[in-house]
């Protein structure tokens, strides 16, 4: 039969995509892309010709039918591309972004798929950063504090309204019918397994990350029923069968064989989140290991074999990233953003023009000028929370703040200190880690900025001053190698990732002479990260309170 082959789907907030995995080595031998028909439907609710609805303000839906179209579309594809006969196909492995439930009946179809409820835009997706049900996680925060549940210490003490429970309360609350009329919240992520192998289970990943699943179990009927009555039987309606990442959900149905010429029976493993599935991809297996996601945002991943129990982490789980270890999450709601809104809304016209003269992006620009400066030469010391503080604070009411503006100050040396910013977040991150116990021996590094700026790297060195391993793979990658372990063509993961991992020779390694200029920056940074961030000073609260008002 030749080679064989995995293939691995990685679906995204705009987009999802399969790569076909030799299994061998992990090479991606060939790729498709599929854009979402719908998008995203953050302003206005149309998921069809005929229904066109404003929404409300921090709402985010999508349309399931996307997810259906990427198989049908991008499996067909990259086995033509590769030329090769199904039958080398021997497993499949899905990630997907979350939390991303929707409503379906007990045989797997979506409420919106119903006539009845086609313009009900809570029969939808929620897509993961869909905030509409804020205010329902207060509540479930406010009771489990009242309640002191054990299970809150997993996800750092914060609930987040991007969480499965938080939005199955706002539909039990804005659309009863629709909630009466589920059987089940799933993940998306849950569905599309569920779909291609007629299975309904979830994983430790999904369940842990996103359903507060914890070594004590899920929240009982009795706490959902202290924050309100009308999510007394809300324990019925998400899935609880669940498996160890990396196992097998089932196989491929005859149906959906057919649909995307593959064999019936073909592996397919259960899902994982799309940011812990670059665990594995990265060649990470052993405790100690974190991996930092760099892009829009920042996740923190740390594989360890110690349980803790602290502060100031989005997540904990068993079993959550690769079998055998617990997986602590932490993360930067801002860092690629910071420096998209520096270009969009503080270059000078000059700098413009300079760009488009020497045909450069103007991020391009600001790196070169920025990567002229010292240490220090700027006297800016800034704070990364341009969008809340994800990690170790969990608020996401702090907001932004640069130290040391002067008539003097150039666009790049603000730039250079945001990009410090986030080094200085992702150092506290870390140090909370230790402080609880945790070892952090090595970090690898991932993610669209990391591969693009080595600027940025090299100053990440130089602030947590450690070695920086840059990653090869991808979150596809990493659900690949979930499906290799679920069809048990390697006998263990730790395995599967010797084969399949990837991580390049590009190191990053720390300035001996930078390390005083930025301790002594970092200490001028945690003094305004505890005074603006643990209360002493709320004005960024007031602010944005007066803010809402006007």
């Amino acid at each position: 039969m030749g080679e064989k082959y995995i293939i691995g789907l990685d679906y995204g907030t705009l987009s999802g995509r399969a790569v076909l995995v030799r299994l061998t080595d992990g090479v991606t031998v060939a790729g498709s892309v599929l854009e979402y028909a719908h998008g995203v439907m953050d302003t206005w609710f149309t998921p069809s010709p005929e229904i066109r609805q404003k929404l409300p303000n921090d709402w985010a839906l999508q349309h399931p039918r996307d997810y259906i179209e990427v198989l049908e579309k991008t499996i067909p594809d990259v086995i033509d591309q590769a030329n090769i006969d199904p039958r080398q196909v021997v497993g499949i492995g899905i990630d997907f972004t979350a939390s991303t439930p929707l409503p379906v009946l007990k045989e797997g179809t979506p409420l919106c798929f119903l006539p009845r409820f086609a313009a009900e835009p809570n029969a939808y997706v929620k897509l993961w950063k869909h905030h509409g049900a804020a205010v329902y996680a207060d509540r479930i925060q406010q009771t489990a504090e009242e309640r002191a549940e054990l299970w809150l210490d997993a996800c750092g003490g914060k609930i987040s309204s991007e969480w499965l429970i938080p939005k199955l309360y706002q539909v039990a609350a804005e659309a009863p019918d629709v909630y009466r009329t589920m059987d089940l919240f799933v993940e998306a992520g849950d569905w599309i397994v569920w779909q291609l192998t007629g299975r309904a289970v979830t994983s430790t990943c999904m369940a842990g990350y996103k359903c507060n699943l914890t070594e004590d179990g899920f929240p009982t009927p009795e706490f959902l029923t202290a924050v309100d009555p009308v999510l007394t039987d809300a324990h019925t309606k998400w899935l609880t069968e669940v498996l160890p990442i990396g196992a097998k959900a089932g196989g491929l149905t005859e149906e959906w064989a057919d649909a995307l010429h593959l064999w019936e029976g073909c592996p397919v493993a259960v899902d994982g989140i799309d940011g812990h599935a670059a665990v594995p991809a990265a060649g990470i297996h052993k405790a100690g290991q974190m991996l930092l996601i760099l892009g829009t945002s920042s996740c923190h991943m740390l594989v360890e074999d110690r349980f803790r129990r602290f502060s100031g982490i989005c997540g904990r789980a068993w079993e959550g990233m690769i079998p055998g270890f617990w997986g602590y999450e932490s993360g930067q709601c801002c860092v690629g953003d910071h420096y998209a809104w520096l270009c969009d809304n503080l270059v000078p016209a000059s700098y413009t023009k300079e760009a488009e003269a020497r045909g450069m992006h103007i991020q391009t620009l600001l790196t070169e000028k920025a990567e002229k400066l010292e240490p220090g030469e700027s006297g800016l010391v800034a704070l990364d929370w341009w969008n809340g503080n994800r990690s170790v604070l969990m608020d996401d009411g702090l907001s932004g703040m640069i130290v040391g503006m002067t008539l003097g100050t150039r666009v790049e040396e603000i730039y250079r200190a945001l990009i410090e910013a986030t080094a200085y977040g992702t150092r506290k991150i870390v140090e909370n880690f230790r402080e609880n116990g945790l070892r952090v021996e090595e970090i690898i590094v991932t993610g669209g900025i990391a591969g693009k700026n080595p600027m940025l790297m090299q100053i990440y060195a130089d602030i947590l001053q450690t070695e920086l391993k840059l990653a090869g793979g991808t979150s596809a990658l990493g659900a690949a190698i979930y499906g290799a372990v679920a069809a048990e063509a390697y006998s263990t993961m730790t395995e599967a990732i010797a084969h399949m991992g990837s991580i390049t020779d590009k190191v990053y390694r720390p300035d001996p002479a930078h390390a005083e200029m930025y301790d002594r920056l970092y200490r001028e940074y945690l003094l305004l990260h505890d005074t603006f961030g643990r209360g002493e000073n709320d004005v960024m609260k007031r602010l944005r309170q007066l803010k809402t008002k006007k």
